[in-house]
């Protein structure tokens, strides 16, 4: 029997987002939807382990946030029916904080590190030879007298998952030898799949309901799950519990996302943007100080969704808004002074 996750580094419990992601994550690969070829790939690999009697081999998961990575880390154990520890690379300070996940693992079973890429060096360093040789090399002493004390180790899988897979160092990387990159859901998918989890939260919705839940959560299951989630608090408090087309829009009016699946905070980016700098260029750190966030929650969380539906642009001299955007907030794009416009080879 697998045994309970260990998490490092806060408690799930205390997050309710993690319990509903928990609750309503897949625990098969069957049960996967979307990200095909991943699920072909992997069911081949599992399949091939199981005929084989062999370890799975080292995998690593990248994209962005809230696409599956920690769906796929718990499926794999499930799968292969052994144990699953979990971690994350900020709670990994020192080569110490690794010791118990390595020397409690057991044959064949899951190391899953979230957020892998933030491992210090010292501690990626370490886990170099257990990935590769399984084992561990423990320094006893100082200067002269020390001693290196060699630690064989069950072999078992690391999982590593990242949302930026450029920051992972050449030799991490290579030591994975399976390297997969989630792709955002469609529309379908993700209907789906609010629709199979409104069934586990014993909910009625509708097709429809559950399409436009579905085109305004920016093709994220985890932001659908939290879209339906609220969507049926609000059908359980303003209606008789059942989600129709009508009860989806009206809660996600309520909770100011707009039909572009825009939520306040983008809308506010859109609108300092064009407002406040004329459309661009500007910096990241400028738009962070105006709105008062933090830059990196604007590049990590607002702007990839703005970037990949085309609303802002990136440029050498700092982030413009698009037609697209000035579209949607009513606005006339202004053209660009006489000097910054675009000269044909013979102008004078």
């Amino acid at each position: 029997m697998a045994r309970q996750p260990v998490v490092q580094g806060g408690n799930p419990d205390e997050d309710p987002q993690k319990q509903r992601d928990a609750a309503l994550r897949p625990r098969w690969l069957r049960e996967v939807i979307g990200q095909k070829a991943v699920v072909q790939r992997l069911g081949i690999a599992l399949n091939a382990c199981k005929k084989l009697k062999e370890p799975m081999a080292h995998i690593i998961f990248d994209g962005p946030p809230g696409l599956g990575k920690t769906t796929f880390a718990n499926v794999v154990p499930n799968e292969l029916g052994t144990s699953l520890q979990m971690t994350s690379g900020p709670a990994l300070s020192k080569p110490a904080d690794l010791l118990p996940f390595l020397t409690n693992a057991e044959e064949g079973s899951v190391l899953f590190i979230d957020e892998i890429h933030r491992l210090p060096r010292i501690v990626e360093e370490f886990i170099y030879p257990a990935m590769e040789d399984f084992r561990i090399d423990i320094v006893l002493g100082e200067g002269v007298n020390a001693r290196t004390i060699t630690m064989r180790l069950k072999h078992f899988t690391l999982i590593g998952a990242t949302t930026r897979s450029g920051m992972l160092s050449g030799p991490m990387r290579d030591r994975f030898k399976m390297h997969e990159h989630l792709e955002f859901y469609t529309v379908e998918e993700l209907a789906q799949i609010v629709r199979i989890n409104a069934l586990k939260l014993k909910t009625e919705i509708a097709d429809d309901a559950a399409l436009e839940l579905a085109r305004r959560s920016r093709g994220t299951p985890r932001i659908a799950n939290s879209r339906l989630w609220w969507a049926r608090n609000y059908a359980a408090s303003e209606a008789d519990g059942r989600i129709t087309l009508e009860v989806a829009r009206a809660a996600l009016a309520m909770a100011e996302v707009d039909g572009e699946g825009l939520d306040k905070q983008d809308r506010r980016y859109l609108e300092t943007l064009v407002g406040v700098f004329e459309g661009g260029p500007t910096g990241v750190e400028a738009l962070g100080a105006t709105m008062n966030l933090p830059s990196d929650t604007l590049s990590d969380e607002i702007e990839p969704y703005l970037l990949r539906e085309q609303f802002i642009v990136r440029t050498p001299r700092g982030r413009m808004a698009s037609p697209r955007a000035y579209q949607l907030l009513g606005k006339t794009m202004k053209k660009p002074p006489q000097d910054e416009q675009p000269r044909l080879l013979f102008d004078e």
